[in-house]
């Protein structure tokens, strides 16, 4: 029997019954590991020993009487930025290699205490730095479609074991656009929530006033399950904004008649491939032939989100990365003279070129003389990008658009040119700037290539967004078309 195929509300129901238990759910996640994890390069860590011992610790619970839980029991992979104490958390960089934190993230303590199994990291861009998980100091995650094509990224490594069932879900960062571009490139359903909705106490910080953590789910009746799980306010982060957190489930399997959909017709003039348009715009008239009503939108200052984003992003990225020099924790270059030598050294063998790119384009920005030019002209655009979408949601509910310009594009293909890279992430970016929720959702396919549809929402309204993704995934039933390689057997659950 191939657990692995299962959903994580479907898997519940089953515990829950006793039709199975967590050791047998996590044993045939561990099966499918080893049987296509050398296509797909999805985890940095597997940890197989710590995943079936917390199984047997839950499957005694339940035996004794304890009522499981929407979580209790599920395998789960956990994206490398992501702190878990006395766990490799190594962000994909050989600076981190044998980090292994004192403490764990606010994220993975609430799923702990939900009684999720985790069982493995996943790789990723280092330091979330990248649209292709190419830049992984380690290896590139191949996509379970294509497995000559990329992921997506940065969290590539988490949306390529969902799509292949090596974990039922997985927890992902998105700074400006890794959660959902690679949810896209994957064909799964990648949530980013509103800025401070989930704490980000843990994540490793790349720049912190985009960072925001998200799930990685194969439907999304289970991104409704992992968001009540992680929301919630944190004393930890100073960031965490204390807001009422619904039970995201109940907007799943809703009507949206009624609903305006505001469709901005600058999304649709930037660079796009014809196919991916195609497939956008007729989810949009499929939602509108269940009830929902089309608007259109001019949001202007859309264009100026990515060269923005591209320089407040390396600024911040700059001043965060500071803190690795080889002298506290992580990797140290062993042979230098004195202390300055030690700092070079060190951070030229420890950092990838994508992340010393960006550290060189951040400090520039930042450096006197320049700063006023660039990173405070780029944070009023981001005010300006922000007010574009409030006056946007006036007229709508939500908003609509391509997640990405393209399908999954081939490995290698666009690493040597950064700029193309970067506008891999020209329909996430701007919601990125502006804070907001957004989901990205399978709608179609081009060449057997998934496309996403990503729907946007106003601040801390991620229930509206919940409920159009839930009514638009149920009439076209895309979460059931997985791709098949390894042993894997259509409908075989």
């Amino acid at each position: 029997m191939k657990y692995f195929g299962l959903k994580v509300h479907e898997a519940h129901k089953l515990i829950k019954d006793r039709e199975i238990s967590s050791e047998q759910l996590t044993k045939s996640i561990m099966d499918r590991i080893e049987d296509v994890e050398g296509i797909v390069h999805g985890y940095v860590t597997v940890t197989k020993e710590y995943a079936l011992k917390k199984a047997r610790e839950m499957d005694k619970k339940i035996a004794e009487g304890e009522e499981p839980g929407p979580l209790s029991g599920i395998p789960c992979a956990i994206k490398d930025n992501i702190c878990t104490k006395d766990i490799l958390t190594t962000c994909s960089s050989k600076i981190l290699k044998n980090f292994k934190p004192p403490y764990s993230a606010t994220v993975y303590q609430k799923l702990e205490e939900q009684g999720c199994i985790m069982i493995g990291k996943t790789n990723m861009d280092e330091f979330a730095m990248g649209s292709s998980t190419e830049n992984s100091g380690f290896f590139t995650t191949r996509n379970p479609w294509d497995p000559a094509r990329v992921p997506g990224g940065s969290s590539g490594g988490s949306s390529a074991v969902v799509a292949a069932d090596e974990a039922l879900f997985a927890l992902g960062s998105d700074t400006g656009g890794s959660i959902r571009q690679p949810a896209s490139f994957c064909g799964v359903v990648g949530f980013k929530p509103t800025y401070g909705r989930v704490s980000r106490y843990g994540l490793i910080a790349f720049a912190s006033s985009l960072d925001q953590i998200g799930p990685i789910t194969k439907d999304v009746r289970d991104c409704a399950l992992i968001l009540n799980a992680i929301c919630g306010h944190d004393p930890m982060d100073s960031t965490s904004v204390s807001a009422d957190v619904p039970d995201f489930t109940r907007f799943v399997d809703k009507d949206i008649k009624g609903i305006k959909l505001g469709v901005p017709k600058e999304y649709y003039t930037m660079q796009i491939d014809d196919s991916v348009k195609k497939e956008t715009g007729e989810a949009v008239t499929n939602l509108a032939n269940i009830g929902a009503e089309k608007v259109e939108l001019e949001m202007p200052y859309t264009a100026y989100a990515l060269p923005a984003y591209y320089l407040i992003n390396p600024a911040e990225a700059s001043s965060n990365l500071a803190r690795y020099d080889g002298i506290r924790y992580g990797f140290t270059y062993e042979d230098a003279e004195n202390l300055l030598e030690a700092y070079k050294k060190t951070r030229s063998s420890g950092f990838g070129p994508e992340v010393k790119r960006r550290i060189m384009l951040g400090t520039y920005a930042l450096s006197s003389g320049y700063y006023e030019d660039y990173y405070l002209k780029a944070q009023k655009v981001r005010s300006l990008i922000a007010r574009d979408f409030d006056q946007a949601f006036k007229n709508c509910d939500v908003i609509v658009t391509p997640t990405a310009p393209t399908v999954s594009f081939r490995t290698g293909e666009k690493i040597d040119d950064p700029l193309m890279m970067y506008l891999n992430d020209i329909f996430t970016v701007p919601v990125s700037m502006a804070g907001l929720p957004a989901v990205s959702i399978p709608c179609g396919f081009v060449n057997g290539l998934p496309v996403g549809l990503q729907i946007i929402g106003k601040p801390f309204d991620e229930g509206t967004i919940i409920k159009v993704a839930s009514a638009f995934e149920r009439m076209l039933a895309l979460d059931k078309v997985k791709p098949l390689f390894g042993s894997y057997v259509r409908g075989g659950a």
